[in-house]
């Protein structure tokens, strides 16, 4: 298999790692390139788990799937310069850092197998969740991811990654999609919504920090609140049941049901990426049609996220 990454930071490596390690347990040949900004050199152990680094386009190839992890608004342009050249694609998300791109100009039509990330569907709390969900009826859904973004990648100063900087589609509103990716996959996408959102904590970014959403479904509101700034990370979801609460923690991995009974789900954070990784691999090799999350559905979820 041929594989093309672009962009190897911290989640472009994470991806590498996963895709060698499900290749190995599956006895699948794999020969993974890198298209890089600059040929600064990488940690031995990535860079010992890839076959070439290119820093142009005219120096690929064709593959069989390229994984698009370069900063956000870098993704139209990079999958328009590979137009053609590749079977499938796994773009970061979000899909862009805004919504007036034509899918068909980018070669994103109906032909074009792509899957655009939503580990948080993967993750074994949620599966729970989703499991449980038809026989729940919520009157209300309250969500919040709170976390702090200086925190976010170790040794990294935070200033100088594109979360904190809007012109490179940073900022809480799209930076923490997952949270809309998940509920839209829950509930579909609601009647009407209104958000507010802005820079409001001492953090030196020009991005927002700040996003809060109210939502009207047909049956039931939803309040969506999240942030760049909270000390203790938090990230779950409580419906409010005519028996019960039901609280989804993903934090903790454990799932809260209407009459108090808790169920865990604890695993290390990659468990969700492996199973979204295995996925991918059977959609490159085998599937048809359109992704789970497919260029269409990401720019749908994109378009309510910035409450367009």
């Amino acid at each position: 298999m041929e594989v093309l990454f672009v962009g190897i930071g911290s989640i472009g490596t994470r991806h590498l790692k996963n895709l060698h390690e499900i290749a190995e347990k599956r006895g699948m040949e794999l020969h993974a390139d890198a298209l890089r900004s600059s040929l600064r050199p990488l940690p031995q152990e990535t860079a010992r788990l890839l076959r070439n680094q290119y820093t142009t386009f005219d120096q690929l190839g064709h593959y069989d799937a390229a994984f698009i992890t370069n900063p956000t608004h870098l993704h139209a342009h990079t999958m328009a310069e590979l137009s053609g050249r590749v079977d499938c694609f796994f773009i970061e998300k979000p899909i862009f850092e805004a919504t007036g791109y034509d899918l068909e100009a980018l070669g994103l039509g109906e032909y074009q197998k792509a899957y655009v990330a939503a580990p948080m569907r993967w993750c074994g709390t949620f599966l729970a969740l989703k499991d449980k969900m038809p026989k729940l009826k919520p009157y209300s859904a309250r969500v919040i991811c709170s976390s702090y973004l200086p925190e976010w990648r170790p040794g990294v100063d935070y200033r100088k990654v594109y979360s904190a900087h809007k012109e490179m589609g940073g900022g809480v509103t799209i930076d923490l999609i997952h949270e809309w990716d998940y509920m839209v996959d829950l509930f579909g996408t609601p009647l009407e919504c209104y958000n507010f959102k802005g820079t409001y904590s001492d953090l030196e970014i020009d991005s927002d920090d700040l996003s809060v959403y109210i939502a009207r479904y047909p049956s039931m509101l939803a309040e969506i609140h999240l942030d760049y700034f909270g000390r203790q990370y938090r990230r779950s979801i409580e419906l409010f049941c005519k028996n019960g609460t039901v609280t989804a923690d993903f934090g903790a991995g454990t799932l809260t049901l209407e009459d108090g009974t808790v169920e865990h789900y604890e695993e290390p954070v990659n468990e969700r990426y492996i199973r979204e990784m295995e996925y991918f691999l059977d959609y490159v090799q085998s599937g048809t049609g359109e992704s789970v999350n497919s260029p269409a559905m990401a720019l749908d979820v994109l378009r309510l996220t910035l409450g367009e």
